[in-house]
């Protein structure tokens, strides 16, 4: 009803904590594929996981025991929520030089995200995406993630917008209202690429280098962090 056709179904894979591995995921798709199909309702979806940035992540990702999006170069990165990982910048560069590339998920509403801010930045400077949260920016979350939302917008580094679904009641698959609410930032066109050029790119594994880059990215220059963020205009401008 929102107008969402596909969904990715990505749990958690954390070792030792959520022990998703891309058999059972796999399995449990399909299944829940079979019963939406059978319900009558024009969803399709497709895999993935919520990645967890620990040692072995990009081993377990070569040799399939964690899947990617829809199988693509294209995969959920979810760095931990109350601590900067060590060199993080190095880390997604490594990952982009083996030849994926990360979403990093809801950087909005890590607890380390406004003292790092120049850390998604540089991350998306080396060509990782940036995926924030519908309902993030619609406040849901606190008064903290939507400011680094809005922020993360005005600064044109957001590729995708996510719904972040875990149920049907408080964190709901809805994209719509977030949509509304980014356009008000950076435009309806840019708005749609969010929740559907940049999906569907992903769905289809396609070169980056052939999508429509991140708004910063858009004139072909790199951010300039130090004047986006350390001279601290943008945040007495929009508050």
């Amino acid at each position: 009803q929102d107008g969402i056709t596909h969904t990715a179904c990505t749990p958690h894979a954390y070792p030792g904590v959520y022990e998703n591995e891309a058999k059972g995921i796999f399995a449990a798709v399909s299944s829940l594929q079979q019963h939406i199909n059978d319900s009558g309702i024009k969803l399709k979806l497709t895999h993935g996981a919520d990645t967890h940035l620990v040692p072995n992540m990009l081993s377990n990702i070569r040799n399939g025991n964690i899947p990617t999006l829809n199988s693509t170069r294209y995969f959920l990165l979810e760095p931990s929520h109350h601590s900067r990982p060590p060199q993080f910048v190095h880390i997604v560069s490594s990952i982009i030089s083996a030849g994926y590339i990360p979403l990093i998920t809801h950087p909005e509403r890590l607890t380390w995200a406004d003292e790092y801010y120049d850390d998604f930045l540089e991350a998306a400077d080396e060509g990782a995406w940036i995926q924030i949260t519908s309902g993030a920016i619609l406040g849901r979350f606190g008064r903290t993630p939507r400011y680094l939302a809005e922020q993360m917008l005005n600064d044109g580094i957001v590729h995708v917008i996510a719904s972040d679904a875990h149920d049907t009641h408080r964190r709901v698959p809805r994209l719509a209202e977030g949509c509304a609410a980014a356009a008000k930032y950076v435009g309806d066109a840019e708005a749609q690429r969010m929740v559907l050029d940049r999906p569907q790119a992903v769905l289809a594994n396609a070169n980056p280098d052939t999508v429509v880059p991140a708004l910063a990215y858009q004139d072909h220059r790199p951010m300039l962090k130090d004047t986006v963020r350390k001279g601290g205009w943008l945040r007495a401008l929009w508050g």
